[in-house]
């Protein structure tokens, strides 16, 4: 669920890997834009600089278009949403999702910009700011706002790492794992 790169010094090895069996079992295996899947992040923080040392900045180029193209969202069993950020106050349907027109580079406001970089907020109800300076956080009543009108029952979600198994969020079970987080309804 995104973030493949900028994360140690072998970008290069895990997002091949990851690229390999998406090849290899392309109907079992899914890959989701994080914000770290655009060169205006992956510039600064590493995956750039580890492209130009080990190869050429072409490489890097290549691998920026690819990440151009890649889904931002999945529905899995049209119960459970998955991205890697989260929420948006310009998203009212999953619509508006399919109809994000690719490839793309990730604005600096708007929907796509909020599916890679919004944030659950513990003591946020609505939309509050985001510390990150950019996009929002949401509140709980958001997350059950959506997932009934969309008739779903989870939101996954990877922004964010906590170092325990699971979190609350509100009345909300917010589970993490491996760079990953669940919002559950009751």
């Amino acid at each position: 669920m995104g973030d493949y790169v900028d994360r140690g010094k072998q970008s290069l090895e895990t997002i091949c890997l990851l690229l390999a069996y998406k090849i290899k079992y392309p109907e079992n295996f899914f890959l989701l834009r994080g914000n770290h899947e655009s060169a205006s992040i992956n510039r600064i923080y590493g995956f750039y600089d580890e492209c130009k040392r080990r190869f050429n900045v072409r490489l890097w180029k290549t691998f920026t278009d690819s990440f151009n193209c890649l889904p931002v969202a999945a529905l899995v069993d049209d119960k459970i949403l998955c991205m890697h950020g989260g929420l948006s106050p310009d998203l009212t349907n999953l619509d508006q999702i399919r109809n994000i027109t690719r490839p793309a580079d990730v604005p600096d406001s708007g929907l796509l910009c909020d599916l890679l970089w919004s944030d659950p907020g513990k003591d946020v109800k609505g939309w509050g700011m985001n510390d990150r300076g950019v996009s929002y956080t949401f509140g709980a009543d958001k997350v059950s706002e959506f997932l009934m009108k969309n008739d779903m029952d989870l939101i996954c979600r990877a922004h964010q790492v906590s170092k325990f198994c699971f979190n609350f969020f509100c009345h909300k079970i917010a589970l993490y794992g491996l760079d990953i987080s669940l919002i559950v309804k009751h």
